[in-house]
């Protein structure tokens, strides 16, 4: 039998957070050595979400009174700005790191710190993180130490878009994303545009001018586009729901060809991405607390555009389920693990 490995969560009042003790409270090779909180700090954890009752019996401590290096594990479901300031120890002491927070994302410090308005403390680690999006990167994630999660946006987005521009199909310049993500994308803080009374009823963008998603995507599909730069309009808005992403992709397409097949072949073998077949259209509550993507398509016909639709829950494979998967490959598990969950089917 397999010895458990002890891993510890560093920020666990969040949405992103409390995903990660559903998930991992359920996986059979994992024991959950700490959960971090400076404002619930001496709190249990089932006092603040009652869900996890009888389930996990820990009692959230402060993160600076943690022994986080008794751990072969550490996720940071934290505020960016602050696995930066932790990672080079723990990975000294032979402690992996996933960061669910963008601090290793980008590849370039001067754009990240242009788009996150912070200094990067650890610069020297960036070359050293693996962007964990495991459809394209599986193999590097396996040896890495320090795992950079993708963002929520990024995974539905480059999801849909990764069959295409790795066989150079499409015109990299003129990607339009109109994506619409729930409520909890924005985080669990008490603040006015969030609350369910300003939220219900409407619909609105958001970041128009620039969404900080935006440099993540274009420079990880900037990878595979043989040094042509990816230009990408991304509109992101805010919908009156709690939980999901539903990204709609137009690409111009430079030759002629079946976008089913080459979308089945790239996903044959993935068990998290589900291609609907034609005339088929995804919808969020169909993966919702799951860590699927579900994607269609559609041609427009009499023309070259190409509509992609992409599906993803937020906080799971868009967070914390990704976070499990990349665990798992890191650790030689069974990448499916703890994440075979049936999706619920009524809300």
């Amino acid at each position: 039998m397999m010895k458990k490995i002890k891993v510890s969560v560093v920020g666990g009042t969040g949405y992103t957070g409390v995903e990660l003790l559903r998930i991992l409270s359920k996986h059979p090779k994992i024991e959950i050595n700490h959960v971090t909180s400076r404002s619930d700090r001496g709190r249990p954890v089932s006092e603040v979400y009652p869900a996890l009752r009888g389930v996990l019996n820990h009692v959230f401590v402060d993160p600076d009174e943690a022994h986080l290096l008794d751990n072969d594990l550490v996720f940071f479901a934290t505020p960016n700005g602050i696995a930066m300031q932790h990672a080079e120890k723990l990975l000294s002491q032979n402690v992996k790191v996933i960061d669910l927070a963008a601090d290793f994302r980008i590849p370039e410090v001067s754009v990240w710190e242009e788009w996150y308005g912070m200094e990067h403390v650890c610069k020297n680690l960036i070359n050293q993180a693996v962007y964990g999006l495991p459809e394209i990167n599986r193999k590097k994630i396996k040896e890495a130490n320090l795992v950079a999660n993708p963002g929520c946006y990024p995974t539905a987005i480059q999801l849909g878009l990764l069959p295409l521009i790795t066989k150079d199909l499409i015109d990299v310049t003129t990607i339009i994303a109109d994506a619409k993500s729930g409520i909890s994308g924005a985080g669990r803080k008490n603040e006015i545009p969030y609350l369910m009374s300003e939220a219900n009823e409407s619909f609105r963008a958001y970041a128009v001018n620039g969404h900080r998603h935006t440099p993540e995507i274009e420079a990880q599909l900037g990878y595979f586009t043989k040094n042509k730069k990816v230009k990408l309009s991304f509109v992101p808005h805010l919908i009156p729901m709690i939980r999901g992403i539903h990204a709609t992709l137009y690409v111009d397409c430079v030759k002629t060809f079946d976008a089913y097949e080459i979308f089945n072949e790239f996903y044959k073998n993935e068990p998290f991405v589900d291609v609907l077949e034609k005339n088929l259209y995804p919808d969020t509550k169909s993966v919702r607390a799951s860590n699927l993507c579900r994607i269609s398509l559609y041609q427009e016909p009499h023309s070259n555009r190409l509509i992609i639709l992409s599906v993803i829950d937020n906080l799971v494979k868009g967070a914390a389920g990704q976070a499990v998967q990349n665990m798992n490959i890191m650790m030689g598990f069974d990448e499916i693990e703890g994440l075979d969950q049936i999706v619920p089917l009524v809300p």
